[in-house]
């Protein structure tokens, strides 16, 4: 394998090009999976951009571009523009990609390329022993927002047109000690971190900030799409951007992540997985 896979537990490859440090990723989005049958095209294409651009975030990139892997569907017009509001939000490019006729169920996908804001690009396999485990920014927007979606009627701007933390990706990558986006729910994406870098992380689901009802705080901890950004960092260091911190991260024992103390050990319970 390329050492700049990074044995695939990052989301994205880090590669050396001469004098610059790339960084690549790729997903892919499905209709009735990751976006509901009927939704506005401008929308999907942003939540596209969007959930790309939130890997970079994660390594402290900045976006260069993007390819665009397109199966043509009910308004291919309106895709494009919301396609052209993303890049032009986020100040990237479309570098090219492929178009296809198909049926059935609409897929997507994007890769998407950005420059190393700092080597070495931090990685989610990282995190010490004794690190502070903090997260950017309020949880539970998205599940609402798809609720309001599926009602017709309420707030669904959250769910529709996240953004990628990219700004916050780039303050933080000279001082995290590991750093992922929440993509697949706060507990899942802890565990994926905690597993990659061999360490147990111990979250107190109190200080966690919520967007939703305190009633539905749990709920909040396992939904996906806020594309808020997990890391590590050194206990007591001065961070440059807000955070909260929500836990500790400790020797590695029989459980990857410990919630108010209590040993979760079944991912398929833990947040979104294909």
């Amino acid at each position: 394998m390329h050492p700049g896979a990074r044995n695939l537990d990052d989301d994205c490859a880090v590669l050396k090009v001469g004098e610059e440090t790339l960084v690549i990723t790729h997903d892919m989005m499905v209709e009735g999976i990751h976006y509901l049958p009927g939704q506005d095209p401008a929308d999907v294409a942003w939540k596209l951009v969007t959930v790309n651009l939130s890997d970079l975030a994660s390594k402290g990139a900045r976006p260069l571009g993007v390819l665009l892997g397109y199966m043509f569907g009910m308004d291919d017009a309106r895709f494009v523009e919301g396609l052209h509001e993303a890049l032009d939000h986020y100040g990237a490019s479309l570098l090219g990609g492929d178009t296809v006729a198909g049926t059935g169920t609409q897929a997507l996908g994007l890769t998407a390329i950005g420059k190393a804001s700092y080597v070495p690009v931090p990685s989610r396999g990282t995190a010490r022993s004794g690190d502070a485990l903090y997260v950017t920014g309020p949880l539970g927007a998205a599940m609402l927002g798809f609720e309001a979606l599926k009602a017709g009627s309420g707030d669904s701007l959250a769910f529709r047109r996240p953004h990628a933390r990219l700004d916050e990706g780039i303050a933080l990558a000279p001082h995290v000690s590991a750093i992922m986006d929440i993509s697949d729910g706060l507990l899942l994406d802890a565990l994926r971190l905690a597993n990659a870098s061999d360490v147990t992380l111990a979250i107190d689901s109190a200080a966690v900030p919520i967007a939703a009802p305190e009633d539905r705080r749990d709920e909040a901890l396992r939904w996906g799409d806020d594309y808020e950004l997990l890391f590590t960092a050194p206990a007591g260091i001065s961070l440059p951007i807000p955070a909260t911190q929500i836990g500790t991260a400790a020797p590695r024992a029989d459980a990857p992540v410990l919630l108010d103390n209590q040993r979760l050990t079944n991912a398929d319970e833990l947040g979104f997985r294909h």
